[in-house]
C-alpha cells in the first residue's frame, strides 16, 4: 500500500520535483517568518491603545487580538480553527508534494495560501488568538495581518489560475490540475 509506504515522497515524484518543491518550501518559510516577525513588531509597537498613521486617510497599524476568524466570526472556537487548518494545510501540503498540481502558477498560488494559514495557526496554538495589525482607514473592515494578505493573495490566485485552466482546456474536460487518474 503506498500510502503507508516510508518511501511515499519517492513515489509521488518528490525526487523527480526536488528542487520545485524545495523552491516552495523555502518560499512557505520566508512568508510565515515574515509574518510572524511583523506581528512580534506590532505587538510590542502598538500594545496599549498606540496607532500609527501609514498612509494618511488608507492605512494604519492598530494591534488587535481577533480569537475568531475573518472579521472576529465566531469567535472562542480556537481549537476548531487550530483543527481545521491544520488539516487544510496539510492537505494542500500533501497535494502540492505528491504533484497533482501541474502547474507553478497553481502551485505557488497553493503555496502562499498554506503559508498564510500556518502564520495564524502559530498564533492561534500559541496564543489563542490572532495578532492583527494592518487597518485601512478609507473603508470600513476588519484589521489584519501578513497571514491574511498571503491568504487572500493565494486563494484569489488558485481561482485565477483554475478559471484559467478551464478556459484553456476548452469543453473543461481535462485540464492541468490532475494527472489524469
Amino acid at each position: 500500500m503506498r500510502l503507508l509506504c516510508p518511501r511515499l515522497f519517492i513515489y509521488g515524484g518528490f525526487m523527480k520535483h526536488r528542487k520545485k518543491h524545495i523552491w516552495a518550501s523555502i518560499m512557505i518559510l520566508l512568508i510565515v517568518a515574515f509574518d510572524q516577525v511583523t506581528k512580534r513588531l506590532a505587538e510590542s509597537a502598538l500594545i496599549g491603545g498606540k496607532i500609527v498613521t501609514l498612509l494618511p486617510g488608507a492605512v494604519q497599524l492598530r494591534y488587535a487580538r481577533n480569537t475568531g476568524m475573518a472579521f472576529s466570526l465566531f469567535s472562542g472556537a480556537r481549537w476548531v480553527f487550530v483543527a481545521l487548518t491544520a488539516l487544510v494545510c496539510a492537505g494542500v501540503l500533501f497535494y502540492m508534494f505528491r504533484n497533482k498540481c501541474r502547474s507553478l502558477w497553481g502551485y505557488w498560488s497553493l503555496g502562499v495560501l498554506v503559508a498564510g494559514g500556518l502564520g495564524n495557526l502559530i498564533d492561534r496554538v500559541l496564543y489563542g488568538y490572532v495578532i492583527d495589525f494592518i487597518e485601512p482607514t478609507f473603508m470600513q473592515f476588519a484589521v489584519f495581518n501578513i497571514a491574511d494578505c498571503a491568504v487572500t493573495c493565494g486563494g484569489i490566485s488558485f481561482v485565477l489560475w483554475l478559471a484559467v485552466d478551464l478556459f484553456r482546456s476548452g469543453d473543461g474536460k481535462k485540464g492541468t490540475t490532475h494527472d489524469g487518474k
